[in-house]
């Protein structure tokens, strides 16, 4: 489940069809409420929220609409629709594809040369791997080159564990993160509060980075940084106001 790649705009996007937005408290959570009325999802599911922080971030996405509803970069609300709509029933299944990104994951794959690459891949993710063995039992093999290395089954069994142990939202949230990132390492250091959105997005990208600085970085190309770079901020804050 890419909660990333799995949203698609309408041909027509709707107009904006309300002027006030508001959080309110309703019995085990929080709910926000465009014009009085509550919000829900594409299946009509009432939204109802764990805190008032990830209910200020959805709502801050709805008052942030103008004449038109771009439900594309409406990260937040489309993380609540999937933890309330999809995830109760797909938790298995979801943890099964964060454990598949841990089988090939960015951070275990380190270049060959230049020599200059493998040193920035060395200080920016070795700690990372180092971490994520000391403090959550999952030790992985680093190796050399693009040729696919198999993880240690105890690795993925405890990565999916990880998974399962989280609740539907910040569920959610870890699938989000380990498209975004293509690392499932990056991904639970992120949740985990290891750095922030922002900085587990430029470790996820030090190939990229690296090359742009050798050969230079078009206008579309640092589009999509900027883009994917305001996703991880999203997500570093969707786990934050999630609390631990």
């Amino acid at each position: 489940m890419d909660l990333r790649k799995g949203f698609h705009e309408p041909a027509e996007k709707p107009r904006k069809f309300y002027k006030h937005v508001t959080v309110v408290h309703a019995g085990t959570g929080w709910q926000v409420q465009l014009d009085g009325r509550n919000l829900r999802t594409p299946k009509a599911e009432l939204v109802l929220l764990p805190t008032r922080e990830v209910a200020d971030q959805v709502a801050d996405e709805w008052a942030a609409q103008t004449d038109v509803i771009e439900m594309a970069t409406m990260h937040a609300t489309r993380l609540a629709n999937t933890a309330i709509e999809t995830i109760p029933g797909a938790r298995e299944g979801v943890a099964d594809q964060v454990a598949q990104y841990a089988g090939s994951d960015l951070v275990c794959y380190f270049a060959e040369d230049p020599a200059a690459l493998v040193d920035r891949q060395e200080a920016g993710w070795g700690p990372v791997l180092a971490r994520a063995a000391d403090e959550e039992g999952l030790h992985f093999e680093r190796c050399a080159g693009i040729v696919h290395k198999a993880q240690p089954a105890e690795t993925l069994a405890r990565v999916r564990e990880i998974a399962l142990a989280q609740d539907d939202f910040r569920l959610a949230g870890l699938a989000f993160g380990v498209a975004l990132f293509g690392s499932a390492v990056l991904a639970i250091g992120l949740l985990r509060g290891w750095f922030t959105g922002e900085e587990a997005y430029d470790l996820s990208r030090l190939d990229e980075a690296f090359q742009e600085e050798k050969w230079g970085i078009d206008e579309e190309a640092a589009e999509r940084t900027q883009r994917l770079r305001g996703e991880a901020a999203m997500l570093d804050r969707w786990f934050r106001s999630l609390g631990s």
